[in-house]
């Protein structure tokens, strides 16, 4: 069975969900609407565990909730360009980043572009950007000379 053909039985703790949890929950996730999720669900998830699974969503064209799982990889990368950030997630977010630009489509190839951006100048970072969904929801590349 496929991940697409797994039925989502819900989460056994949604505020720390399992990976094949998430994927199941992403390819059908009506079946808990995102209001009934825990408050910053976004965040909460957002982490190195959950990074590969998230990136995986993230640049499948089929996945439904596609577009919440480029949102929660604009959170771990801003998170990823911290100063005290841990050198895994430096290294796994510049391997997202590679692939994105790789195989990605038009939606990841921006991120992976934006990712590079706030790599070069995190001061750019912009909250409503980056940790609430400002450039899913309005995609664009962002220039290396914004000013905040």
């Amino acid at each position: 069975m496929s991940v697409r053909e797994a039925t989502f039985l819900g989460f056994g703790n949604p505020v720390d969900p399992r990976p094949d949890e998430l994927q199941a929950w992403a390819y059908s996730p009506d079946t808990v609407p995102m209001n009934s999720m825990p408050k910053d669900w976004d965040l909460l998830i957002s982490g190195d565990v959950l990074g590969p699974t998230l990136f995986e969503l993230a640049m499948d064209r089929q996945c439904p909730a596609r577009r919440f799982a480029q949102h929660c990889m604009y959170i771990y990368a801003a998170d990823g360009v911290r100063q005290n950030a841990s050198g895994q997630r430096k290294r796994r977010l510049k391997k997202f980043v590679e692939r994105a630009e790789q195989v990605g489509d038009e939606p990841m190839q921006i991120w992976a572009h934006n990712c590079r951006v706030l790599m070069t100048r995190p001061e750019l970072l912009e909250h409503h950007d980056w940790m609430e969904g400002g450039l899913v929801r309005y995609p664009r590349k962002l220039g290396l000379f914004n000013r905040r």
